[in-house]
């Protein structure tokens, strides 16, 4: 039998992918609803209108199922967050357009956001990769832009941009998820001015030149 060529391979290539972000989305759906332990292959199946099989011929079960959707969830947020600033921007500026670009992520796919958050710290559950993703990945965006910053002197001395990065990215989410649960109403311009007046305070201003003595 002869090599299956490339225009076929492509198309089943799309399929497929376009199969596994059904079946994504659904487990997304289903496990924000009721959580992971009682959401069921058959379920995710249902929802996302495949056969039970389709799962296993993807990724062989529910918990490698799992594992592929929080990559693709971290990936997806990641790739955002690095698109979001702009190649001339200052690192001020990079800093402010990476949080806006996690609230208004957060706020176009709650679910996933939601499960991200629930899930991937939970000891009793073998996500720290997942863990390790979103600190290197996402978390790194916003430790990169102080990193920039930090070359400039703007950060407090001493400031440790890896953490600062991290309780930069638990502000936006839970931030986030606040506007999303609680104030729906309020136009995200709001939301993103009061991270920006809490990032200036953390930030600071450039270090000034010492004095000659």
């Amino acid at each position: 039998m002869g090599r299956m060529s490339a225009s076929t391979e492509r198309p089943r290539s799309g399929r497929r992918e376009a199969t596994r972000r059904r079946l994504f989305e659904a487990a997304v759906d289903l496990i924000s609803e009721q959580g992971y332990g009682a959401t069921t292959v058959d379920e995710i199946a249902e929802r996302a209108g495949v056969a039970k099989g389709t799962v296993y011929y993807n990724f062989g079960g529910k918990s490698e199922l799992y594992t592929a959707l929080m990559e693709w969830g971290v990936t997806r947020l990641a790739d955002t967050l690095k698109a979001a600033v702009p190649p001339s921007a200052s690192p001020g500026e990079g800093l402010t357009a990476v949080l806006r670009a996690g609230v208004v992520f957060i706020g176009e796919h709650e679910a996933l956001a939601r499960l991200l958050m629930a899930e991937a710290w939970r000891t009793n559950q073998a996500w720290y990769a997942t863990v390790r993703q979103i600190r290197t990945e996402a978390i790194g965006v916003i430790s990169g832009q102080l990193d920039r910053l930090a070359a400039e002197g703007a950060p407090h001395p001493g400031l440790d941009t890896g953490l600062a990065g991290s309780a930069l990215f638990g502000m936006v989410v839970t931030v986030a998820l606040d506007w999303r649960t609680l104030q729906p109403e309020r136009p995200v311009e709001e939301i993103h001015a009061t991270l920006a007046h809490m990032t200036a305070g953390l930030v600071g201003t450039p270090a000034s030149p010492p004095k000659n003595v």
